[in-house]
């Protein structure tokens, strides 16, 4: 017992400067039952991107009562065609899909592919830090949810690593394999070329 818990919750204050363990706690006499209700995943969202998703993203610091907590949320929404291209986390992730029909899939460190059509009620896992996506198979939109392990899992998007940062063409090239044309397409679709 010499790791007892002490605090029953650890709202975060994101007003203080976040730690490798999350954000300090909110003064506990200020904190009320709405700062442990997430709003953010009401209503219609609008595929908003080159992509074709709306990503509503629900991390310690949009909702500090997942602070300490070890977990956070994911709204996806897809158009007509949409994908959430290949990512990581550096947690787990558990999807489940609530609309449409999606293929998902993750890539193993040995490159095998695990994928598959989801419907309506299906749910899947992605392990920690594989490489995975999601597409829109279907003839209308479609929008799942995800929870992931961890109260900042962070998601880092390959493509716009590769393209949207400031590695440079030659450099993105040749750890691509693309020609420079492609890569410098990229860029362009990015906004950074």
């Amino acid at each position: 017992m010499s790791h007892a818990i002490e605090l029953d919750f650890c709202v975060g204050d994101p007003t203080l400067p976040r730690g490798p363990q999350g954000y300090a706690c909110k003064d506990p006499a200020k904190v009320t039952t709405d700062d442990f209700v997430y709003t953010g995943f009401r209503g219609e969202k609008t595929p908003n991107n080159v992509f074709g998703n709306n990503v509503t993203l629900a991390f310690s610091d949009v909702f500090p009562a997942f602070n300490g907590l070890g977990i956070s949320m994911a709204r996806l929404d897809f158009a007509i065609g949409g994908v959430v291209p290949v990512h990581s986390h550096r947690t787990s992730e558990v999807l489940i899909l609530v609309k449409g029909s999606i293929i998902a899939g993750f890539i193993d460190t040995n490159n095998t592919a695990y994928y598959k059509r989801l419907e309506v009620g299906d749910v899947m896992v992605f392990p920690q830090a594989m490489l995975h996506f999601q597409i829109n198979v279907g003839k209308t939109p479609a929008t799942a949810y995800v929870s992931l392990n961890g109260a900042n899992p962070a998601l880092q998007l390959t493509p716009t690593a590769l393209f949207a940062g400031n590695l440079p063409a030659n450099i993105a090239q040749k750890i691509t394999l693309l020609s420079r044309k492609e890569v410098m397409q990229m860029k362009r679709i990015f906004g950074t070329a």
